[in-house]
């Protein structure tokens, strides 16, 4: 069967077509991150403006490449919630008038359920039961995955995501948006064991980064340290934190097998650390990092996974309508 996926929760657009038989036949996406980094962060009118402005000719390249013709869609998956809702607003729009032109069904995609999967379309041997821990912009989430691909919440951020604190950071020591890539870098000139920060609610199975975000503000207002090192101690802080609770939380549940998707699982030093953590036995798997973020090919081949459960969108269904899969 062929999947057209698409994806516009917040500042991406992207359209993948995924083949049941032969994987991801086309795949293409238009960033906003120029857009919005003048702004200091997403502004959610603009990106949904520019979602509307790129779907059609994302879609037709998609076509242009695969050598498809609408003909040959036979299913059309879409991301649901959650995400900004005027961006969700424009995808699901486009993703229903083109079924319902098409007379092809919708499934509506929950954005995390997607990013869980992203690592299995890359690694074929990678089956549930597995552990997922998300960790982007808006998300820190470690979820429990059984053979029949239902999600287990097991813990949460409770005030900032990891993605979140990451351009907060570096907000904060004058760095650009997106903060991650930005802290990653400077990192590299940095002492990681310079600044001496906590690990928020160690013995706790739940996230929290408010309060190392205000650490690194207190010891960047001292004047004693670099931005180099404030940022190689919080990224290196950050990483501790995730591997803590994401390893104890895995071998609580006996589960041998980890994935660690979105955007800021693209940061080098978190997948080191990950790959460093893991005992005989133990293997953490990662999307590559086109994967990581938000793209297209999540939510088609999300769409595969999900079809024979016949959850399909109504045509008066909207954004955040429901929740499928997971919350």
């Amino acid at each position: 069967m062929i999947f057209l996926g698409i994806e516009t929760s917040c500042d991406e657009t992207s359209l993948a077509i995924y083949c049941t038989n032969k994987g991801i036949l086309a795949a293409k996406t238009a960033s906003q991150a120029d857009i919005h980094s003048r702004f200091g962060g997403v502004v959610p009118e603009v990106a949904s403006r520019n979602h509307i402005l790129k779907l059609e000719s994302l879609f037709n390249e998609c076509l242009s490449i695969s050598g498809l013709g609408t003909s040959d869609i036979d299913c059309i998956g879409v991301t649901n919630a959650p995400g900004l809702i005027g961006a969700l607003f424009v995808g699901v729009g486009f993703a229903k008038g083109l079924g319902y032109s098409l007379g092809i069904p919708v499934i509506p995609i929950n954005h995390l359920s997607a990013h869980i999967l992203a690592a299995e379309i890359e690694h074929e041997e990678l089956k549930p039961p597995y552990l997922a821990l998300i960790i982007s912009g808006g998300h820190t989430h470690i979820y429990d995955v059984d053979k029949a691909l239902n999600y287990r919440l097991l813990a949460k951020t409770l005030d900032d995501a990891a993605g979140e604190s990451f351009d907060k950071v570096a907000k904060m020591i004058g760095l650009g948006y997106p903060g991650g890539p930005a802290i990653e870098k400077l990192a590299k000139d940095g002492d990681s064991d310079a600044v001496k920060l906590p690990i928020a609610m160690k013995k706790d199975d739940n996230f929290s980064f408010s309060g190392l975000k205000t650490a690194v503000l207190n010891a960047y207002n001292t004047g004693e340290y670099s931005k180099a090192d404030l940022a190689a101690s919080f990224q290196k802080t950050t990483a501790e934190t995730l591997v803590l609770k994401t390893m104890r939380i895995a071998r609580r549940f006996g589960r041998k097998r980890i994935t660690v998707a979105g955007g800021v699982a693209c940061n080098g030093y978190i997948r080191n650390s990950f790959a460093e953590a893991c005992s005989e036995g133990e293997k953490v798997y990662f999307p590559s990092f086109r994967l990581c973020t938000d793209n297209g090919d999540m939510i088609a081949y999300a769409a595969s996974r999900f079809y024979n459960r016949r959850r399909f969108f109504p045509l008066e269904g909207r954004a955040y309508d429901t929740q499928p899969e997971i919350g």
